[in-house]
């Protein structure tokens, strides 16, 4: 019922501190930004939509994200096959398994630096808005309760002295 009548201006409100006002938006414009980034970090790190699906699923049911091949891995391991069909003694065979085991490092290290962001940068984000932003709103919303409270409490305070200082008027 307060909290009606303060959205239709018939009830007073009570105001939070400024700062604590600064606090709460601020809260909320790290939450926002904190999930825009995590989500570009996940599509920078995984572009195709599905895998990250499977990926989020595995997560959810705390099971481990089999392995996947990286594309330079698996153009390394085709660069291979070719040589090995052209002969490795040929030029183009030759080049081919160099470029190949380039390709191979290439793509093992792009594999490590996704393990690496997930895990020491993806990772504190998460916690921060499954642990920290939970507990902030939580506490937010028991604020409000208790705001909601007092400000009704106030109402019928002041409708109990106006109904007594009525009283009093009238003998």
């Amino acid at each position: 019922l307060q909290f009606t009548e303060e959205k239709l201006g018939q009830a007073e409100k009570t105001e939070l501190d400024a700062h604590f006002e600064n606090l709460l938006a601020r809260a909320d414009c790290t939450k926002n930004w904190t999930e825009k980034i995590l989500r570009q970090t996940e599509v920078l790190l995984q572009p195709n939509p599905s895998a990250r699906v499977e990926e989020f699923l595995y997560e959810k049911l705390d099971r481990k994200v089999p392995s996947r091949v990286t594309n330079g891995e698996l153009l390394a391991q085709y660069m291979t096959e070719a040589a090995n069909d052209f002969g490795p003694g040929t030029p183009y065979g030759k080049t081919l398994i160099k470029v190949g085991e380039t390709q191979r490092r290439l793509g093992a290290a792009e594999r490590e630096f996704i393990h690496s962001a997930s895990i020491n940068f993806l990772t504190p984000l998460r916690n921060f808005l499954e642990g920290d932003w939970r507990t902030i709103s939580k506490e937010r919303r028991i604020l409000q309760n208790r705001r909601l409270d007092l400000d009704a409490c106030k109402a019928r305070l002041k409708k109990a002295k106006a109904a007594e200082a009525k009283a009093a008027v009238i003998p």
